[in-house]
């Protein structure tokens, strides 16, 4: 690009000397987490990903964003751990497929790209994209100062995974009598913000963020922008145990379990079975929020839904200590497909 095409894309508010550095950022953290798979470096047109040591490969794929968790970010001016967001939902995501993670996209688009702040915000994905073994391979970085204020950025990540095609996880095996194990969620994970602005009046309040509260330990804003859990390396071992994964996230239970189940069967759920984390209380009490409600919108302390057989419950329990068996797939005999309890 010539001097003349710089100075016409800074006229219309767009710095491509700032997108030439964000780029240059993106490529070290990039490269950070390459392994022998990966063909090609950043920057070409697409990045390319050679797949070996399979029998009968199946490519699971995913796409998904961080949502108005943005928003918090933002208003505590803290970047490095929304990428972390973003990476293990969509782990999660193809997880739940019992997909292993293969490599990652992202798509950056702020109102005025700030080079530090990519790349705090890409330090979080390559983190996360390390401590599983995923690629990531390329991306795009926008400049969109009509779409976006100044200070207000999108973040969308892309993940495919690979799954040998006897080892899907399809949850057409599940049968009534099988036992739903919860994993427990890191917080409010990825879901929910809009709702927690409201009732918190973050946007009119942003200082609240900064309010510590006993029952948490630490300020809203350190609780709010908790990075959301990847099951994947303690998950990956036991699959062979595992019938279905629900990964728990907008909707909550009644929004995901009914994805897994196949037709004619419904999840009971004992609500009981674990104890919900103070934020979730603190979001009803100060909302005043129905708790039918909490429960069709957040996670309420539970990420990851686990079904699996009576005979492998004991098994999967004493693997994975931190779960808790939280009901059981019944005879479903209405149209309602998730009965909590």
């Amino acid at each position: 690009m010539n001097s003349a095409d710089r100075e016409a894309y800074a006229r219309a508010g767009v710095d491509v000397k700032a997108a030439d550095k964000a780029k240059e950022l993106i490529k070290r953290l990039a490269r950070s987490t390459s392994k022998p798979e990966v063909l090609t470096d950043i920057g070409l047109f697409g990045g390319m990903f050679q797949l070996k040591g399979y029998t009968e490969p199946v490519l699971v794929s995913s796409v998904d964003g961080v949502g108005t968790k943005l928003k918090i970010a933002s208003l505590v001016d803290k970047h490095d751990t929304i990428g972390i967001d973003l990476v293990n939902h969509c782990v999660n995501d193809v997880l739940t497929c019992g997909a292993s993670p293969l490599f990652f996209l992202d798509y950056i688009a702020m109102g005025k790209l700030l080079p530090e702040r990519v790349e705090s915000i890409v330090s979080g994905i390559a983190r996360a994209c390390k401590s599983v073994g995923c690629a990531l391979i390329g991306g795009e970085t926008a400049e969109m100062p009509e779409i976006y204020q100044a200070d207000d950025y999108d973040l969308v990540g892309f993940i495919v995974g690979v799954v040998e095609k006897a080892n899907i996880l399809s949850g057409n095996s599940i049968a009534s009598g099988d036992i739903l194990l919860g994993l427990p969620s890191s917080g409010l994970h990825t879901n929910g913000y809009s709702l927690v602005r409201k009732v918190f009046e973050l946007d009119r309040v942003p200082s609240s963020l900064q309010i510590f509260y006993p029952e948490l330990k630490r300020t809203l804003g350190d609780e709010l922008l908790e990075p959301h859990r990847c099951y994947y390396s303690e998950l990956k071992p036991v699959l062979p145990m595992v019938k279905g994964l629900a990964h728990i996230t907008g909707g909550g239970f009644e929004g995901n379990i009914p994805r897994i189940l196949p037709q004619g069967l419904a999840a009971q759920i004992n609500k009981d079975a674990w104890q919900v984390p103070p934020i979730f209380r603190l979001i009803q009490e100060r909302g005043k929020v129905k708790e039918a409600e909490m429960y069709q919108v957040f996670n309420m302390g539970i990420g990851m839904v686990v079904i699996c057989s009576p005979k492998h419950v004991s098994e999967l329990t004493t693997t994975l200590p931190e779960t808790k068996k939280i009901g059981k797939v019944i005879e479903a005999t209405g149209p309602k497909r998730v009965i909590i309890i």
